[in-house]
């Protein structure tokens, strides 16, 4: 039975006081994430994310990403102050001691923790995003990183097709093309009006 995605709104997480005027809220529990940790801290002044760091946790040393949901928050970390009003992305690495405090009313902060090469590479599709708008040399080098870890990926093996194609990399074009679509069928149906490969329509 496929299982149906778990949704819940900021609003909606409990909240724990654990003295002091701040509340833990529950991501990780209530919505059965098991790939890495996931919670939230609110508070209206004060603490909001206590004074430590991760290397004495029991946690393994984890990093983690702080995400400033709502309200305004100042983070000391390592010594540096940074401030950090809604929307600010903070990674703090396992030795680094951190804090925050709340300068605004509900001012949550969202901490997602994993120990640090523990998710592995990327996913294919970041080599690939992360070279658009690139000059295709250029971007063929950036996407060309991913080999190493999905040399069977078929839109990654396309990408660099289209890539090496617009650089006037013809062998190596016809070289991801083949791969592409010995891989990925559908990649034949991306190919039929893609002007990227038109350099090397005739041998498709």
């Amino acid at each position: 039975m496929e299982r149906l995605p778990t949704v819940l709104a900021l609003a909606e997480l409990a909240r724990y006081r654990l003295g002091d005027g701040m509340d833990y809220r529950p991501i990780r529990k209530a919505m059965g994430v098991s790939a890495f940790g996931i919670n939230a801290y609110t508070a209206d002044e004060g603490t909001v994310i206590e004074p430590h760091d991760e290397l004495g946790s029991g946690s393994g040393g984890h990093e983690e990403l702080y995400y400033v949901a709502t309200g305004h928050a100042k983070f000391e970390v390592a010594g540096e102050e940074i401030d950090a009003p809604p929307g600010t992305i903070v990674l703090v690495q396992p030795e680094q001691h951190r804090s925050a405090t709340a300068h605004a009313p509900d001012t949550t902060v969202l901490v997602i923790g994993g120990k640090p090469g523990a998710a592995g590479p990327p996913s294919p599709f970041e080599y690939w995003y992360l070279a658009i708008g690139k000059p295709p040399e250029e971007a063929y080098a950036i996407a060309a990183e991913g080999l190493e870890h999905y040399p069977e990926s078929g839109g990654l093996q396309y990408s660099l097709a289209c890539y090496a194609a617009l650089a006037g990399r013809r062998e190596d074009a016809l070289r991801h093309i083949k791969i592409a679509f010995e891989v990925e069928p559908k990649s034949r149906g991306w190919a039929k009006d893609d002007a990227d490969l038109d350099s090397i329509r005739a041998d498709l």
